[in-house]
């Protein structure tokens, strides 16, 4: 009796995932939009019960919320997370407040540049990292509706001349 040989090949290097890989859950397109980002910096997220499987289902919102600082911590205001539909009673409430991990200094840092220069702190995107669950902070000034437009315009100007070099190759 023959018996035939086995391949036990290791996969590729290439499709071996990246334990550090970044991996993105959502993205706040609108801060972006509406905010000048000068700085940003990636905070963990103190979650409590099932809202990871929430996050890892992306039943999360992050278009309206924003972070404080109070009392030497940064806090995260209005964020939705929808509750686990197989959770019971566990389930913790929506829109609580959650607290965002940062070393003491970088909050330090946060704080003087928040008070003294009127800037605001604008969640950017939602990600996990090494299984972490991590939100991408910015450090923003808001935008008048005139510098918006003016955005607006040079995107749509820009995109033209690439119609338009495409065109003529």
């Amino acid at each position: 009796m023959y018996n035939a040989p086995v391949n036990r090949t290791r996969p590729s290097p290439q499709t071996e995932r990246d334990p550090n890989a970044r991996r993105t859950v959502l993205t706040n397109r609108r801060a972006r939009h509406e905010y000048e980002i000068l700085d940003t910096i990636d905070a963990g997220i103190e979650l409590r019960g099932t809202e990871v499987k929430s996050i890892r289902a992306g039943q999360v919102d992050i278009q309206d919320a924003y972070a404080r600082i109070e009392n030497g911590q940064v806090w995260l205001h209005n964020m939705h997370v929808r509750p686990y539909e197989h959770g019971s009673h566990w389930n913790e409430e929506p829109r609580r407040p959650r607290r965002l991990l940062l070393h003491r200094r970088e909050i330090g840092q946060l704080r003087v540049r928040v008070e003294h220069k009127g800037l605001s702190l604008v969640p950017l995107s939602l990600f996990f990292q090494r299984g972490y669950a991590k939100l991408e902070i910015g450090l923003g000034r808001g935008k008048r509706l005139y510098d918006r437009r003016e955005a607006i315009a040079r995107r749509d100007e820009e995109r033209q001349r690439q119609r338009d070099l495409a065109a003529r190759e």
